[in-house]
């Protein structure tokens, strides 16, 4: 794990809360999530379901991710829209959820937030040679939560294999065609301890809940 804590990031603390509480209290703060399913290890079972108490609904994933999503599509049930998100984002500004979960609300079957990328961008071949820059006026960092209409992404998972890291490629491959919406600089995801001091330094400066 790069950010070098020994337990799953999910429940790692940063300004004193979990990213998981933190990831579903900026869902709920939405006013636009009903219900919100987290997937979790079968063995992380107990401690997810004390840590967000009756704001969620704990079910156990899988394997791989794709697994573990379709275990959360599994337990949506008749849910018309549907948010992926990534627990590893905690301070994903809860009006960037509303502004997606809108989107999908006027007919969109996919929705993504992205920001610019400000850096230079280089492809590279295996020997480690560049082969190409993309122009960055045309590229986007993507983020979480992905919004989908629920029939759009359980056709996604069926046509999908056992690996995928991405749920708008899966809709891609579909045929679908994927909305994509102004991100926030907030929801970074934290990975490195690099990450985590900067998450504290926003909390700690901007007065966000602690």
């Amino acid at each position: 794990m790069r950010l070098g804590a020994k337990i799953p990031k999910a429940f790692v603390s940063v300004g004193g809360r979990t990213m998981l509480e933190r990831c579903v209290d900026g869902l709920l703060s939405s006013g636009a999530v009903d219900e919100v399913v987290v997937v979790v290890g079968a063995d992380q079972l107990e401690t997810a379901t004390t840590l967000v108490g009756p704001a969620a609904r704990v079910v156990p994933g899988g394997a791989e991710r794709t697994d573990s999503v379709r275990a959360g599509l599994a337990a949506v049930g008749t849910a018309d829209w549907i948010l992926v998100h990534d627990a590893a984002r905690p301070l994903t500004p809860p009006d960037m959820i509303a502004r997606i979960v809108a989107e999908l609300q006027g007919g969109r079957g996919a929705v993504i937030p992205a920001i610019a990328v400000a850096d230079t961008i280089k492809s590279i071949n295996a020997r480690g040679e560049v082969t190409g820059t993309p122009d960055r006026a045309s590229l986007r960092a993507v983020q979480t939560p992905q919004g989908f209409a629920a029939d759009v992404l359980r056709r996604a998972y069926a046509a999908a294999g056992d690996i995928a890291t991405d749920d708008a490629a899966l809709v891609e491959k579909i045929g679908e065609h994927v909305h994509v919406v102004e991100g926030d600089r907030l929801a970074f995801k934290i990975t490195t301890a690099l990450d985590m001091t900067l998450a504290e330094a926003i909390l700690s400066r901007e007065g966000l809940p602690t």
